[in-house]
Parts: C-alpha cells; structure tokens; sequence
C-alpha cells in the first residue's frame, strides 16, 4: 500500500505481477465466482464477479481508505445512470453531479474491478446507494465544507469502465476546454492504450455488427478532440507531459502472434510470457521515444 522506488519496482514488483498475469486468467477467476450460489446475483453486473476473483486469487483486501496520502489516487469509472466520470478515491467516491461520499471500508478491488471491466465482456458494477452518507455543493466552486445531503433517487448505480468517459484519464488533471492543467507544476504523462480506427467497411445491410462501427466511430472521435485539446497544450512547452501511443508501430520483430500491440485484443486472459514481454517492450519503447530530451524526466 505504497508507492515503490524504481529498484523495488524492477526487482520484486515487475516480475511478481508478470508472473501473476502469465499464470492466471482474471477472466476465468471471475467465471469461478459464478460457483458460489450467493454470487449468482451478479451475472448481468460481471463486474462484482471479477472484484471478488481480486480479492480471492491476487489477495487485493484492503480498503479504498487504506491508500496511502501520496500519490493521490483517482481510479476513474462512468456512471451508467447520468454518463458522468465516477471516481474512486481514497477519502470519497462520486460525480458532480450526484455528489460525493466517504468511502468508509469500500473494497479496493471493486474499485479496480470497474477499471479493468472493459465492456462487452464485463456488465457495469452494482453499487447499492444506500450504504453511503451522499453530500452535494450547493454550486459550482462552492466549499467542500458548504455541501449538504442529498438523496440520489437510485437504489443502486451501475459503474462501466471509466474509458466509456474518458479513456485517457486526463480529466482529474487538464481542463480540455481551456487547454490548461488544472494544477500547477505538474507533469501530465498520458498513456493511451485506445486501438486506432481500423479502415473499411465490409458489413452488409443486415449485419448488427454495423451498430459496432457507429460506435467505434464515436468513440474514435471522442478520443481525437481530448488527444488534440492535450498535444495543444504539449507544443506550448514540451517540458508540461508527454503522449505515450499503443497505436505507435512496432517493427517486424516485435509483432505480438502477427498483429501490431495496438492489435492484441483487450482481453483479462492469461497471457504467455512472450505476449506479456512484447506488450511490455513496446509500452518501454514508445514511452522513451516520448520522453527523451524532456527537461522533466
């Protein structure tokens, strides 16, 4: 429950999580919970299922309140009933427009479950409102101290991977519409793991999958404004982040089963450990090509 130092990361953290992903699938130690008849609730709200296989099989059993002050942690999710950006931190949970509460003994690994529950695979996280004090700001700016309670009108919300929102995570951080940081002295280092739209059409008149493409569509725009708004930014002085791409092309060498990183398919698999050395060598190679020669690093 603390930030490691880089010789700690490289010694015990790195290979202790490559062998965790090498050797187990998340995606089958959620469909074990399915086991369990008490877990049977969950089967539309998948991601329950996969917060219990992290506290089960990789022992993540602390609270959210157990982070450490520093860094400050906000694990990004996105409300199904307003569409807004739930964040899970470690003295509250919420959306501005619903409000806030105190986490209390919120498990941390269901915070992480909505982070990885990527959809299609994964339905939402069921979170009952009830057993949370929720307090809103009476207006914008006004003082945490000003806010008062407020009902939510749901008896449970329903939390989607935060990238339905936002799949960069840059918005705790840079105000998109003012091109600007919204804290001083900062270096935003953005990491986006979001496939490139693929080129063609080849669907016929009936196929459903023809909703998919309008979607990725989208998506792909979505994406395309928050990554122009921050290289706006980044060309005003470099020194202020940088932008690290999967979609960035890797040569001949380092193709993953034939495909281009941005390629491999978003998955919760157990992977081998030439997929998980390949991914991690790209992610190593992209990330130094984008902070070379920066004052910051």
């Amino acid at each position: 429950m603390r930030w490691p130092d880089s010789e700690e990361f490289q010694t015990s953290i790195y290979p202790t999580l490559r062998h965790k992903l090498c050797a187990l699938s998340l995606q089958y130690g959620a469909a074990r919970q399915l086991l369990l008849p008490w877990n049977w609730r969950f089967i539309l709200s998948r991601a329950n299922l996969l917060a219990a296989a992290l506290r089960e099989e990789w022992d993540v059993k602390s609270a959210l309140a157990d982070l450490p002050e520093t860094p400050e942690w906000s694990i990004n999710g996105t409300t199904a009933e307003n569409g807004k950006r739930f964040r899970f931190k470690r003295e509250s949970i919420g959306d501005y427009s619903l409000g806030y509460a105190t986490p209390g003994n919120f498990p941390l690994a269901s915070a992480l479950a909505v982070s990885a529950a990527f959809p299609g695979a994964f339905g939402p996280l069921s979170l009952n409102t009830n057993k949370f004090l929720w307090k809103k700001r009476t207006s914008w700016g006004a003082p945490v101290e000003a806010a008062e309670v407020v009902q939510l009108g749901f008896k449970r919300l329903h939390i989607y991977d935060g990238g339905v929102y936002d799949n960069l995570g840059l918005e705790p951080f840079f105000d998109q519409g003012k091109c600007l940081s919204k804290h001083s002295n900062i270096f935003i280092l953005v990491s986006d793991a979001g496939a490139p739209l693929t080129v063609g059409f080849d669907r016929n008149a009936l196929n459903p999958w023809r909703l998919k493409r309008v979607n990725d569509i989208m998506s792909e725009q979505a994406r395309a404004l928050r990554v122009r708004a921050f290289m706006h930014y980044l060309q005003k002085d470099r020194d202020n982040g940088a932008y690290v791409y999967i979609g960035s092309p890797a040569s001949s060498s380092e193709l993953i089963n034939g495909l281009q990183p941005a390629d491999f398919p978003t998955t919760l698999r157990r992977v081998t450990e030439n997929e998980f050395d390949l991914l991690s060598g790209h992610g190593y190679q992209v990330g130094r090509s984008a902070l070379v020669g920066l004052a910051a690093i």
